[in-house]
Formats: structure tokens, sequence, C-alpha cells
């Protein structure tokens, strides 16, 4: 077995996390896969955020994209 960096491990245990909420929140129907996918959403802009300050990026690139796609649904799907 290839020695993993630290975030390598990271990484994969994130997914494997993810995927076992996942699996369990599926039994649930389309309620628990939208939670599921809606946690794994903010977990990524969050990386995102530290990674983009730590670069001199745009920390909110990730927040305004994921709110810019909520909107579209809300719009869609609104009374």
């Amino acid at each position: 077995m290839a020695a993993q960096t630290k975030a390598e491990r990271q990484a994969a245990n994130r997914l494997a996390h993810f995927q076992e909420r996942q699996a369990e929140r599926a039994a649930r129907g389309a309620r628990g896969l939208t939670e599921s996918w809606m946690e794994q959403c903010r977990s990524i802009a969050g990386r995102y955020e530290q990674a983009a300050r730590a670069a001199g990026k745009d920390p909110d690139a990730a927040w305004h994209d994921l709110s810019r796609t909520l909107s579209v649904w809300a719009e869609r799907y609104s009374e």
C-alpha cells in the first residue's frame, strides 16, 4: 500500500463518511438524500473558503456560487 499524505487521508475519510451518511439517509428517500447533499455542499464551501483565504483568493466564491444555485432552485419551485 502506498503511503498517503495527510490531505489524501482526510479526503478518503471525508468520502467514506459522506457515503455512510448518504446510505443511511437514502433509506428516508429524496428528503434524506437532499439533507446529505446539503451537508456535503456546506462542507465543500467551508473547505474552499479556508483554502482560498490561504491562497489570497476570494474566500466567499464557493458560498456565492452555492447561493446562486439555491436561488435558481427556489425561484423555479416558488408559487
